[in-house]
């Protein structure tokens, strides 16, 4: 027994590797993960910047293409122009918001000197009907209606100097947001005018570690960042527009600055509902309950709408299962936040091609196909 182990040995010793390429193989992995991790430290500050910038870049690239196209196949024009676009949303509603305010500044005096005045009308009757939560609704409804805004104003004055403090902390975080907005700008800038480089050497990668598998998941994640794009940015759009629309109908002022105020939190994924609500108790107050009804009808269908047209939008772009991108997306903004409505589809887009294709790989056994195929399930019903 002895000597058939050695024997074993002895033919498998070509296999063995010997101490010093061990240690030196360890010291090159450790040195390689400490090289990257340190990367990874350094890149921080901008990691999050670039993810948005990819996603920007390989969303609008067939848009670069045609702006390219209509310069006569200039690039840096092309690169300028959507550069300038990308900057435009951000100060473009800034400078709509601003010039609307200043606008209508006496109408902002006008309306808070009425402040105190204004009451709510009786609860409806409908709101007595909710389960649950109805007859406490009507109670509070009708606690508000009667105290006036002069009371609540009273009673919310303790808490002025708590939302006061609050605001002047997020004062820094909306500088730092700005920033990293204008850093996104300039990386779009620069993979706008490299894209076909960078496209290259990322199929080069996904190559180098799949073959051909690995260059398909790459355009897959393409695929699926523009499905992801379309579906956003289309149903931001419908959405901030149907709201505006039951704006104007019910005769809410500001209806242009609030409907710019809707897309830009249905960009966000936090969606047009607050707009929406806000717009709702200043309609019961002052129009009355007819229009109010109307108004929560109307903000209810536009708010969860996207729930079926994104899914259905980001699957025309992305030929993936409906139900795997919806997870993806929901998921994704739970885990990662905004960016994470991209890099969640993206994610679970190439795992599940992966998988599929593993599966799909795998072979079938010819006698167990053939028994499947030709015996009946519940056995010879004449046998016995």
């Amino acid at each position: 027994r002895g000597e058939a182990v050695l024997g074993i040995m002895a033919t498998s010793g070509e296999l063995a590797l010997p101490r010093s390429d061990v240690a030196r193989i360890t010291l090159a992995v450790l040195f390689i993960g400490g090289l990257i991790a340190g990367s990874l430290w350094i890149l921080a500050p901008f990691l999050a910047a670039f993810i948005w910038a990819t996603m920007i870049v390989v969303a609008t690239w067939p848009l670069m293409r045609r702006v390219e196209r209509a310069f006569g196949g200039r690039r840096a024009p092309a690169v300028v122009v959507m550069s300038l676009g990308l900057l435009s949303i951000l100060i473009v509603p800034l400078a709509v918001a601003v010039d609307a305010i200043i606008g209508h500044a006496d109408e902002f005096a006008t309306l808070f000197e009425r402040l105190p005045e204004l009451r709510l009308p009786a609860a409806p009757d409908w709101l007595g009907k909710v389960p649950v939560a109805g007859e406490r609704a009507v109670v509070a409804w009708n606690e508000l209606a009667g105290e006036g805004w002069s009371d609540v104003m009273v009673k919310a004055q303790p808490y002025a100097r708590a939302v006061g403090e609050w605001l002047a902390k997020q004062a820094g975080s909306v500088a730092m947001l700005l920033l990293q907005f204008v850093l996104i700008v300039i990386l779009s800038a620069i993979l706008f005018a490299g894209g076909e480089s960078w496209a290259g050497w990322l199929r080069r990668f996904g190559r180098r570690l799949a073959d051909e598998q690995g260059e398909r998941m790459v355009v897959l994640a393409g695929n699926a960042i523009r499905g992801v794009a379309l579906g956003v940015i289309v149903t931001a759009v419908a959405q901030s527009a149907l709201g505006g629309i039951g704006l104007a109908i019910a005769g809410v002022p500001f209806a242009g600055v609030l409907t710019a105020v809707m897309f830009a939190l249905c960009v966000a994924q936090v969606g047009p509902i607050l707009v929406l609500i806000g717009a709702t108790a200043w309609a019961y107050s002052v129009l009355g309950a007819g229009w109010g009804t109307f108004l929560l009808v109307w903000s209810l269908t536009v708010g969860l709408m996207d729930n079926v047209l994104r899914p259905v939008l980001i699957r025309r772009g992305a030929d993936l299962p409906l139900l795997l991108i919806f997870a993806g997306v929901i998921g994704g903004l739970v885990a990662f936040g905004i960016v994470g409505i991209f890099v969640g589809p993206v994610l679970l887009a190439v795992a599940y091609t992966l998988l599929d294709d593993w599966v799909s790989a795998a072979p079938i056994r010819g006698g167990f196909e053939a028994a499947l195929a030709t015996e009946p399930v519940g056995g010879d019903p004449g046998a016995g």
